[in-house]
């Protein structure tokens, strides 16, 4: 691995010296257009952008609350967040889930969780008001941005305003009454012709919420983050970036967890480089090479079953890659992309146990046990790829790709027990994954998209080499498998999307409407074997652990439909809703984490110094579980939303909002359950009642 990473920063290096040579221009004092960096994927170009994209959220243009993880994502249609607490929280989209989603920042960069249990996902390791947009494409119908498999997430971190040269920046404070939560951040920035130079740091305490009942959630968490982010202009045609950025989460809850977090840091360095306009038929070249290290320790010791054992567990990640991709044009109708991209993922660490109680019975000397979490293990994929883009006539674009993924896995410092399962060596899958997509602009007021994607997932390290540990929503220890075959995604959808100019005091009416259907190969879950037996705590229930599995017959559908009327200039009524239905026909029963029927309406108006909506929330009872799993069925429940948005004076904006207005009770069908707590049965945990919010920023 270390030749191939030197070879792609030797790679970077060469395009870097190569394009100062051929961009030497004559010194020019007039400000020039900086080309920005490749960092997006949809650039609301028809010709470029993948087919079947959603943009959400633009949070710089209507800051209106302090914003948690999960409300990235909560008000985005057909995703879902898988919630443990506070702080560990997972999106879900279309029932796809956890490494199922290609999850990554400003278009290539990864930082993987060391956690067994989730409780640092990439979501965690950057602040949500440093986020100006997420980029979703719907499944896996591109091949440029890594190995996918239910679709890509791209997380935007904001970027340098070029059109405005000199010291500019913003502060920024926010607070929840729902434990009384703080949030601030501070930016500056500094733009000139040849560089720019982006800084921020933020702070975030968060306090135990409470549900609907007046029930406290053990749920609060402090997180510090800063990051730097600098940028040279060589010419106007060629740019490199470095990005540094830091995270310190302390003393976090865990209320669906067996263990809490003691401190989780994280570091995460990329640098990007870009050089436009090479040659006629050569457009551009982008590379990028990024680094990430997650130090994780998690105890018990707030835990009721402290008084039996006592638990830490160490435990690191590093995440490393690249990526080289070429834009070629041999002829104008045809757009070319190809490249190399690679990435490396390595987990060590121990669990320690004082065991004090054993079979009942107090031990006059507690004894000392060591587990290994990890086992030393690793996953390296490198894979290569070509995309072209064909416009078939001037309304019309062919998109077809074609990847190949080569992926090596190992385990260096296995268990015995679990050397004795499997016949334990090196392991180097090939994958081949692919698309083929139409876009079709009928008018100027209305688009059809299709598309096919094969998608290829290799399993995850937990899948591969966990070793009787409980990493699922039931109580199950599971043990995992080295030789399992990779999932594959055959996914169908048709979509189109438009807007009809009306009268009458009507302005427009907007929709969008997307049709899938997913038929699922080897698809991975944890299956109870009744030949072994429990290796931790034997005398719990239940004796038998779970061992993943590969099965053959799984598929899944759904439909997502927005509709928006815009009236009166100002004002807007947005309905939208999402269903998924799965099926694990193996196992006669759903697939995991399947959300419920949901359905948003939002009413509000939008001027330039003065906003509001009122968002209702519809969400179905779930009766389609995995009892395999350790599903229950879920209540269904509606909750109501206002948010109201201010800018009394320049630069300055004020949010305010009521978050579940009703203060409802309720939990969501993709909820953990309580686990290990004193005061709560393994029931799934509840969501925050009625919560103040006001968000505060200045800007210069």
């Amino acid at each position: 691995m270390k030749t191939i990473y030197r070879a792609l920063l030797c790679a970077l290096i060469t395009t870097v010296s190569y394009g100062q040579e051929k961009k030497e221009t004559k010194k020019d004092t007039t400000k020039q257009k900086i080309t920005k960096l490749n960092s997006v994927i949809v650039t609301g170009n028809l010709k470029t952008d993948p087919v079947l994209t959603v943009v959400a959220n633009k949070y710089e243009e209507k800051i209106v609350q302090p914003k948690n993880v999960a409300d990235l994502f909560n008000n985005i249609n057909g995703f879902s967040v898988i919630k443990r607490g506070n702080y560990a929280i997972d999106p879900s989209f279309r029932g796809a889930q956890y490494e199922q989603l290609n999850i990554q920042y400003d278009g290539g960069t990864k930082a993987m969780h060391a956690c067994p249990n989730r409780m640092d996902p990439i979501t965690t390791h950057i602040i949500p008001e440093e986020i100006s947009k997420i980029e979703i494409i719907k499944g896996p119908y591109t091949v440029r941005y890594g190995a996918t498999f239910g679709g890509i997430v791209n997380l935007v971190t904001q970027k340098p305003d070029f059109e405005d040269y000199g010291l500019h920046g913003k502060v920024s404070g926010g607070y929840e009454s729902n434990g009384n939560s703080l949030v601030n951040l501070v930016q500056l920035q500094y733009i000139k012709d040849k560089y720019d130079i982006v800084a921020n740091a933020g702070y975030r305490d968060f306090g135990n919420y409470e549900d609907g009942d007046g029930t406290e959630i053990p749920s609060s968490f402090r997180s510090t983050d800063y990051g730097l982010k600098i940028g040279y202009n060589f010419s106007k045609d060629q740019r490199l970036q470095a990005h540094w950025r830091q995270s310190f989460g302390r003393d976090v809850l865990h209320a669906a967890l067996p263990m809490d977090t003691e401190y989780d840091n994280s570091s995460i360095i990329s640098l990007d480089y870009s050089l436009d306009h090479i040659s006629k038929t050569l457009k551009s070249l982008t590379a990028k090479a990024y680094y990430s290290y997650v130090d994780h320790l998690m105890t018990n010791d707030k835990r009721t079953s402290f008084m039996m054992m006592e638990a830490a567990s160490a435990v690191d990640a590093v995440t490393t890659g690249g990526k080289i991709e070429l834009n070629w044009k041999p002829f104008e109708k045809l757009n070319i992309f190809s490249g190399l991209d690679a990435m490396h993922i390595a987990r060590d660490g121990d669990r320690t146990r004082l065991v004090k109680i054993m079979n009942g019975n107090p031990l006059s000397s507690p004894i000392e046990f060591n587990d290994k979490v990890w086992q030393d293990s690793y996953i390296t994929d490198i894979g290569v790829f070509t995309e072209l883009k064909y416009n078939i006539n001037p309304k019309t674009i062919l998109t077809a790709g074609m990847r190949y993924d080569n992926v090596t896995a190992d385990i260096q410092d296995p268990e015995e027990d679990f050397a004795e399962m499997y016949n334990l060596e090196k392991r180097t899958e090939h994958n081949v994954s692919g698309t083929v997509s139409v876009k079709h602009r009928v008018s100027d007021n209305f688009t059809l998209e299709a598309a096919y994607g094969r998608g290829v997932r290799s399993a995850n390290m937990i899948e591969r080499f966990i070793n009787h540990f409980t990493v699922g929503q039931d109580p199950y220890e599971y043990i995992g498998n080295p030789d399992l075959k990779a999932e594959v995604n055959n996914q169908f959808e048709i979509g189109f999307k438009g807007n009809t100019k009306l009268n009458n005091g009507f302005n427009y009416f907007k929709y969008e409407t997307s049709l899938y259907y997913s038929f699922l190969e080897n698809y991975i879950v944890g299956i109870v074997d009744e030949n072994l037996t429990r290796k931790f705590n034997p005398s719990l229930d239940p004796t038998n652990p779970k061992v993943f599995r590969n099965l053959n017959d799984a598929y899944k559908t759904g439909v997502e439909v927005m509709g928006q009327l815009d009236f009166m200039d100002d004002y807007f009524l947005k309905s939208e809703f999402s269903y998924v239905y799965s099926r694990n026909q193996d196992l006669n029963e759903s697939l995991p984490l399947t959300p419920p029927f949901t359905t948003r309406f939002v009413l509000g108006f939008e001027k330039t110094k003065f906003w509001a909506n009122i968002q209702y929330n519809i969400v179905a009872k779930q009766n389609r579980i995995s009892q395999s799993f350790g599903e229950t069925k879920t209540d269904g429940y509606q909750t109501m939303d206002v948010r109201l948005g201010l800018k009394p004076i320049h630069n300055l904006t004020l949010g305010v909002a009521v978050i579940n207005a009703f203060d409802k009770s309720y939990n969501n069908h993709l909820n953990f359950s309580f686990t290990n707590q004193s005061e709560f049965g393994r029931t799934p945990i509840t969501e925050p009642g009625r919560n103040f919010s006001a968000f505060l920023q200045y800007a210069f």
